[in-house]
C-alpha cells in the first residue's frame, strides 16, 4: 500500500524535507535546521517581493481609503444627474467576478503597453474595491445627523469644506475598516499579478512559483507562507480595534 502524503498544513519551516515528508507528528526523525530559510532567501527574491507587495497593497489601500469616502459622500448627501442610476452601476459590480474582466484588461493592457506594470494591477485593485467601500461607508452614512451638515452650511462651508471639517473627521471608523479589508486583499491577491506581472511579482505569486509543479517543497512553502502571512496579521492586530468600530454603523460619533 502506498504511503498518503502529508499535507501541506504538516510542513515545517524549521524540519529538514525527510522530517517533513513523513509528517508532523513523527518524532523519531525530529530535527531542527533553518536551511530551508536560507535556502529560500538565497534562491528567491523574498526581499524584492516584499517590497512590491508592500507597495502595491499601501498605494492601493491609500488611494482607496482616500477616494472612497469622498464618493460615498458625494452620493449620499449631493444632488447630480444620474446619481441613482451610478450609483447602481457601482454597486452591482460587486457581484462582478474578476475572472470576467480578465480578458479585457489583458486586452487593454497589452495595447497600451501596461504588462508587467505595476499600473496593470493598481487600477483593477482600487476600482474593483469601490463597489464594496461605497456601499459600507454610505451605508454608515445613512445614520449620519443631517443637523450637523446644515449646521456647516449656515455657517458658510461649501460642499468640500462640509466634507473635510465635518464628515470626514466623524467617520475615521468605516474609512479604517475599509482600509484594512483592502490591505489585506491586495495583500493576498494572486490572480492580476499572476497574470499582468513579469519581473517584480508580490509575495503570493512568489509562493505559488516556490512551490513548483514537480517538487513538493513543504519546507520552503512553510518559510514563504511565514514570511507572507506576518504582515497582514501584525496589520489586523494593531487596527482591530478600528475595524470593530467600523462595522457598527454609529455616525456622528467619535471613539
Amino acid at each position: 500500500m502506498t504511503r498518503a502524503r502529508a499535507s501541506p498544513r504538516q510542513g515545517n519551516s524549521l524540519r529538514p524535507p525527510e522530517g517533513v515528508s513523513l509528517g508532523w507528528w513523527r518524532f523519531d526523525h525530529f530535527d531542527l535546521t533553518l536551511s530551508a530559510w536560507r535556502r529560500v532567501w538565497d534562491k528567491y527574491p523574498l526581499a524584492e517581493s516584499m517590497w512590491v507587495t508592500m507597495k502595491l497593497a499601501g498605494i492601493a489601500t491609500a488611494l482607496t481609503m482616500l477616494l472612497t469616502p469622498a464618493a460615498a459622500y458625494a452620493f449620499h448627501f449631493l444632488t447630480f444627474p444620474l446619481r441613482r442610476v451610478l450609483l447602481i452601476i457601482i454597486i452591482n459590480a460587486f457581484v462582478l467576478p474578476q475572472q470576467v474582466v480578465i480578458i479585457p484588461l489583458f486586452t487593454l493592457w497589452r495595447d497600451l503597453g501596461l504588462i508587467d506594470n505595476i499600473l496593470s494591477v493598481l487600477i483593477p485593485y482600487v476600482g474593483m474595491s469601490f463597489a464594496w467601500s461605497i456601499f459600507l461607508v454610505k451605508n454608515f452614512f445613512e445614520d449620519f445627523p443631517r443637523e450637523l451638515i446644515e449646521a456647516a452650511k449656515i455657517d458658510g462651508c461649501g460642499p468640500l469644506a462640509t466634507f473635510r471639517h465635518v464628515v470626514l473627521p466623524n467617520s475615521l471608523s468605516p474609512i479604517f475598516a475599509v482600509g484594512i479589508l483592502q490591505f489585506l486583499w491586495t495583500w493576498n491577491a494572486l490572480l492580476l499579478p499572476m497574470l499582468f506581472l513579469r519581473n517584480n511579482v508580490p509575495l503570493p505569486v512568489l509562493l505559488a512559483r516556490i512551490s513548483g509543479s514537480y517538487e513538493i517543497n513543504w519546507d520552503l512553502r512553510s518559510v514563504a507562507a511565514i514570511i507572507t502571512t506576518i504582515v497582514p496579521l501584525l496589520v489586523f492586530l494593531v487596527f482591530q480595534r478600528q475595524f470593530a468600530a467600523g462595522s457598527q454603523t454609529r455616525a456622528g460619533a467619535k471613539e
